[in-house]
């Protein structure tokens, strides 16, 4: 008998058990283990030998190409990296995931199973110090530079995962290596947030387009998905070219002699998957992509031998060995002048992957290749920044890396924040902003909105966003829509008056503006606390600093901004989002590491705040706005009143009395959802009670001092 989970049973139920995890740890370590601190105890050199060891030392379990493990350490590194997509910060090397359901167990990770259970006696012997999502990274760079290659450099700090990211939806496919239309969006591209073509691969079909040698579409294919990692067309094509100048694709039959992926295979593999019974199953036997032959003549070096064979030679389609589409060279002159990987008495020819011709074909993706070939250096250098961009790019700011081969500069990417040269504020003089900021002529909910706006735009995926850096006051932010431009603009005028004055009046102390921001906010939640009857001190930690417009890199910006924000009732255009605005209300609520409580107590709060977008009275639910209460669950739960929707849409309800029929409260879907969905529900009866309002207040104070500090990892 089978027997269903509920979401089989109701598989439209909001999911906001997504947040579950925010509500308690998962990890095996204690409370107060410092990863961070446990990885820079660690000797790194002593580390990367052991790490070399490994790599050069062939086991006949799985044995290694070339007799180097290097080609394959660094396929592992690249497919754990670049699951990281922009759109929403998911995916990346950061937890370790790849080691997790699903990612452990996509088709395009055939084989890679293999390379960590190689790294386990290194793992093993470095326990707590040293996580998998830092090895798996710290092995692709010890494979580059033991085969010639000077990287960047490496830095440390991901701290392992315990359980996959139930958070990321991959595609809407239902089965393996296929490509649903709903992928794309109506001009071709691909739908955000999604950042991989086909599901189950890392970026495209290597084959081409559905798995055809379609070399146009294929460049379309490659700029599309590596524009949603964040790669410019340079970059994307360092980071294609320097991947291929290793190793060698595998294809000796093809994917019908493998057994089933790690999450299906039997115990005794012991979390290993894809058993083949294609000859010994390994060695020249191997099944991996289904493609099969190296790139070049030196396999475990670094040189040009990639860009030499492709733009210098001719290639036509053929199917490999393992019924693939892949390339051969036309003529003789590449014929056989690659040694095989395993016997060496033998040589074999080389190959081409359909997304490698496609670079060729692409007029801008071609002039790149030719500065490259025309300037080895050149070369070295975009391959190297694009490998420290790819590998990092999912760690936040540069004061999150750690270890002693973090570059020297920070990168745009980083979203760099200047260094304060001045003493920061102190309790005399937060006293004194504060007395500035209550003499203002600012509102409460000017306020509020400005930090939530500042604050809420931190995303824990990929550690970007927040409202260190003031941000808010810069493009693209400021213009934002849901920001209300013209309010933001004065509000951030007058904030700028009380820093001038203040930091005119004192030496050495001075005050940013991203302080300033976020304590203008604690001070309206103490108003409106008092207000209500409730004496409650908002906790303040100064030490934000300012970013400047060129520290700030515009279009990596844009995909911050929401498309819908429950916390200050904005829908933005419905048509615009995949799902319902509630479900975009649990996306955002995850990436902000919230709970369901602290989602719950921090909706509610802004309502009663007064902190609409667009100062709606949607949702607002009381006569005193402002003003810290629990009249938001108490109006929205209560059963005098019926709720009516006003629109086809479902968007805004009313709410009438049941006797008289008199509407007393408008509210969007984002209110009432609280009151429909069980679990919110149940959260929301424990605020909506008589004795609910000081706890409110309280577990408010607490959520809003979360949000406010969640990119302030100088305090961890």
């Amino acid at each position: 008998m089978t027997v269903r989970d509920n979401h089989e049973w109701w598989p439209d139920h909001l999911k906001v058990e997504l947040l579950d995890e925010h509500a308690g740890d998962v990890s095996p370590y204690d409370e107060d283990f410092d990863y961070g601190e446990a990885f820079e105890s660690l000797d790194l050199e002593e580390v990367k030998s052991d790490i070399e060891e490994v790599m050069t030392t062939s086991k006949d379990w799985w044995p290694a190409d070339y007799g180097h493990y290097g080609p394959q350490f660094i396929r592992m590194a690249w497919h754990s990296a670049g699951t990281y997509r922009t759109k929403d910060g998911r995916g990346g090397a950061a937890g370790g995931r790849q080691r997790l359901p699903p990612i452990n167990s996509w088709p395009d990770n055939v084989n890679i199973d293999k390379s960590r259970r190689l790294l386990w006696p290194v793992k093993q012997k470095y326990g707590d110090a040293l996580s998998w999502g830092d090895l798996i990274v710290l092995t692709g760079n010890v494979a580059l530079e033991s085969m010639g290659f000077e990287t960047v450099g490496f830095a440390g700090g991901r701290v392992d995962d315990f359980k996959g990211d139930e958070a990321v939806g991959w595609g809407p496919e239902e089965e393996w290596e296929t490509t649903s239309p709903d992928r794309f969006d109506t001009e071709g591209h691909l739908e955000h947030p999604l950042g991989n073509t086909v599901m189950g691969l890392i970026y495209v079909n290597p084959e081409g387009p559905y798995g055809e040698p379609d070399v146009e579409a294929s460049a379309t294919n490659i700029r599309d998905t590596f524009s949603h990692m964040a790669m410019n067309d340079k970059e994307t094509v360092a980071l294609i070219a320097g991947g291929h100048t290793f190793g060698k694709a595998h294809g000796a039959d093809d994917g019908d002699h493998l057994g089933p992926e790690p999450e299906a295979a039997p115990m005794e593999e012991q979390g290993l998957g894809w058993e083949s019974d294609y000859g010994e199953g390994k060695g020249p036997d191997t099944i991996t992509s289904g493609l099969e032959g190296p790139w070049t003549s030196a396999p475990t070096r670094w040189d040009m031998g990639y860009l030499n064979n492709l733009l210098e030679h001719e290639w036509e389609p053929h199917k490999g060995p393992g019924g693939a589409w892949q390339w051969q060279p036309k003529g003789e002159d590449l014929e056989e002048t690659v040694p095989d990987a395993h016997e060496r008495d033998e040589n074999v020819t080389p190959l081409m992957f359909t997304t490698d011709i496609a670079l060729k074909h692409d007029d801008d993706f071609r002039e790149i290749l030719e500065e490259f070939h025309d300037d080895p250096n050149e070369f070295q250098e975009a391959f190297a920044q694009a490998w420290y961009k790819l590998i990092h790019r999912d760690m936040g700011p540069p004061e999150r890396f750690r270890g002693p081969e973090v570059a020297e500069e920070a990168k745009i990417w980083q979203d760099p924040i200047p260094e304060a040269d001045y003493e920061i504020v102190g309790v005399d003089e937060i006293a004194e902003l504060e007395e500035a900021i209550i003499d203002s002529d600012l509102t409460i909910s000017e306020r509020v909105e400005t930090a939530w706006a500042s604050a809420s735009t931190f995303r824990h995926s990929d550690k970007r966003g927040g409202a260190n850096g003031a941000r808010v006051r810069l493009e693209p932010q400021r213009n934002w829509e849901v920001n209300a431009p013209e309010q933001l603009d004065s509000v951030l005028e007058t904030y700028e008056e009380i820093q001038s004055e203040f930091n005119a009046e004192h030496d050495e102390v001075q005050v940013s503006i991203a302080d300033l921001i976020v304590l203008s906010g604690n001070v309206a939640v103490e108003q409106a606390a008092a207000a209500a009857g409730h004496d409650i001190d908002v906790p303040f930690e100064p030490g934000r600093r300012d970013a400047t417009q060129e520290q700030t890199d515009v279009d990596s910006f844009e995909v911050l901004e929401p498309e819908a924000d429950a916390f200050r009732n904005y829908l933005g255009d419905t048509d615009e989002y995949d799902g319902k605005p509630e479900e975009q209300m649990i996306d955002r609520a995850e990436l902000l590491s919230l709970t369901p409580s602290e989602l719950t107590v921090l909706v509610g709060g802004m309502r009663v705040l007064d902190a609409n977008y667009d100062d709606s009275d949607l949702g607002v639910l009381t006569d005193e706005p402002e003003t810290l209460t629990n009249d938001f669950f108490e109006a929205l739960l209560g059963m005098d009143h019926e709720w009516e929707a006003v629109d086809d849409d479902e968007e805004v309800f009313e709410l009438r009395d049941r006797e008289t029929g008199d509407v007393d409260w408008k509210a969007t879907r984002l209110d009432l959802i609280f009151g429909a969905n069980a679990r919110l529900r149940a959260v929301a009866e424990v605020y909506g009670a008589a004795d609910g309002e000081e706890k409110l207040v309280e577990d408010f104070v607490e959520a809003w001092s979360k949000v406010m500090t969640l990119d302030r990892f100088d305090l961890d």
